[in-house]
């Protein structure tokens, strides 16, 4: 340190920066690390990952600085209002001309410190509704798959897998994790997390409950599963969580988010999962008692259906009636059956005696008039059709000219020959189905005409001229002639029939033989 002597003294200037230094070298060196305690006040964390924070008493305030490295490493979390034990250096931050400690641990100050600060996080969380009884899930019944999370070399975890495969084996899954220290809390949340981010049905199963289990031990010990990070992650899970960290005695936030707790790891692993010789005997007593059910009401139906059938008719009386009203029934079936036949044949002689030559020489002539009377109304609607269709064509044609004219007379005429030909196709075939059904009436006069009627070996028997419909006017005639479908004969005397039957006349009815 250099030292500027003053031309009117001996008194020597200091620099700020010199002055600053030769205080910060005095106090690192009258004070190296040291112990203090204090209630801690401010707590501020910054972004850098440095915790700054005030240290006092009841007449005093000393400003406290824990670096990054050194934060993420200490158990107990700075937290306002907590009394605490600071192990550090002072030195001095020449930047504010103030003295602080750079803190390298920190832990509460005895027993009290760490209820008074369990307390307050407790009613913290409490206040979000982090403990509150509607957030806690049911365990299920039999799980599948059960998720541990322990360390996996102590005790704990023998316990959890005897107790489990005396009680009803299941597969289990162990998250191996450490359950005190600074790795503590944050380890126990990640797996929390871990088996609840697993997919159900994937390559590793999703557990159905979790355990979280942990052997006694003391308040430090424990604290772990005390840290805020541990019991959000409890109450966020989606699967239940069993929490059996230390005695039974022993209480930890972790027991108050979790939806079941259990004194010791050993009762965790008995509410996990059922005894399976209880299930097996309840099985088997369910199974006899719905047998014993089952046959009762067997039993029972079997004594209504009994009852119930003694009521009911024999089923050969059942069958008597039916059997009687078949035989009955057979027994008139024939004669039905030639009444019906008779009763047709007569219909259809008396339809065939209906028809006559007259009437279907009337519906043939009736039939010619129409077409008559078609094709001669065809005939002049067609030349009126031609004429309209020319007239209008010379209406038009004086109002066009050139090639739109004769264009528009191209058009007409293949329109007009279109129509011709269509109606000459129309009347044509108008004309052949009248012709045709001129035909078929004429087909059906001559079908039911006498003389196909002589074709099918019938006779027409005159006497002097008439026709003879009984014996009696046989045996009065004095000569009998015979008219086949080929001709006619004539037997015994008298003279020839005064005036011939005309061609095409049908006999009377009743001289066909």
């Amino acid at each position: 340190m250099d030292l500027i002597e003053d031309e009117g003294g001996n008194t020597p200037e200091f620099t700020v920066s010199e002055l600053s230094g030769a205080v910060k070298r005095v106090i690192e060196g009258e004070f190296g690390h040291v112990r203090i305690r204090g209630e801690i006040g401010r707590v501020s964390r910054p972004r850098s990952g440095h915790i700054y924070l005030d240290l006092k008493d009841d007449r005093s305030v000393i400003s406290g600085v824990m670096w990054k490295g050194v934060a993420a490493r200490v158990e107990t979390q700075p937290e306002e209002g907590l009394e605490v034990i600071a192990i550090g250096r002072l030195t001095t931050f020449p930047g504010q001309s103030k003295y602080q400690i750079v803190i390298e641990e920190i832990r509460p100050a005895g027993q009290g410190a760490l209820m008074a600060m369990l307390e307050k996080r407790k009613a913290m969380l409490e206040a979000e509704g982090l403990f509150a009884p509607e957030r806690k899930r049911p365990l299920p019944y039999l799980p599948e798959v059960i998720g541990v999370v322990t360390s996996p070399s102590g005790a704990v975890i023998r316990d959890i897998l005897h107790r489990l495969r005396e009680r009803f084996p299941r597969k289990v899954l162990i998250w191996p994790v450490a359950v005190q220290g600074a790795a503590c809390a944050p380890e126990v949340a990640r797996a929390i997390a871990g088996f609840n981010a697993l997919s159900p049905g994937g390559a590793l199963p999703r557990p159905d409950v979790l355990i979280v289990a942990r052997g006694g031990g003391s308040v430090e010990d424990l604290w772990g599963f005390n840290e805020e990070v541990v019991v959000r992650a409890a109450a966020a899970s989606e699967i239940p969580l069993i929490s059996a960290v230390g005695h039974e005695t022993d209480t930890t936030l972790i027991d108050f988010a979790s939806d079941r707790r259990a004194p010791t790891p050993t009762a965790a692993a008995e509410i996990a999962v059922p005894v399976r010789r209880d299930l097996l005997a309840w099985t088997g007593e369910m199974q006899v008692r719905m047998a014993r059910a089952a046959n009762y009401r067997l039993e029972v139906r079997g004594q209504r259906l009994r009852d119930l059938s003694r009521a009911l008719p024999r089923p050969e009386t059942l069958l008597d009636a039916a059997r009687q009203r078949l035989d009955w029934s057979s027994e008139r079936l024939p004669a039905a059956l030639v009444r019906g036949v008779q009763t047709r044949r007569l219909a259809l002689t008396e339809a065939a005696g209906s028809l006559r030559p007259g009437l279907l020489r009337a519906r043939a002539t009736e039939g010619a008039r129409s077409v008559s009377q078609w094709s001669a109304r065809l005939a002049p609607a067609h030349l009126r059709l031609v004429a309209a269709r020319r007239e209008r064509l010379g209406r038009v044609s004086d109002r066009l000219g050139g090639r739109a004219i004769r264009a528009e007379i191209g058009q007409g005429a293949e329109r007009l020959a279109n129509l011709s030909r269509r109606l000459d196709a129309v009347f044509a075939e108008g004309t052949r189905t009248q012709r045709s059904r001129l035909d078929a009436l004429d087909r059906l006069r001559e079908t039911l005409g006498y003389r196909e009627t002589l074709r099918r070996g019938y006779a027409v028997v005159r006497g002097d001229g008439h026709v003879v419909t009984g014996k009696a006017a046989a045996e009065a005639a004095s000569g009998l002639e015979i008219e086949f479908h080929d001709g006619r004969l004539r037997l015994g005397g008298g003279s020839p029939p005064k005036k011939a039957a005309q061609k095409g006349k049908a006999p009377e009815q009743g001289s066909l033989f």
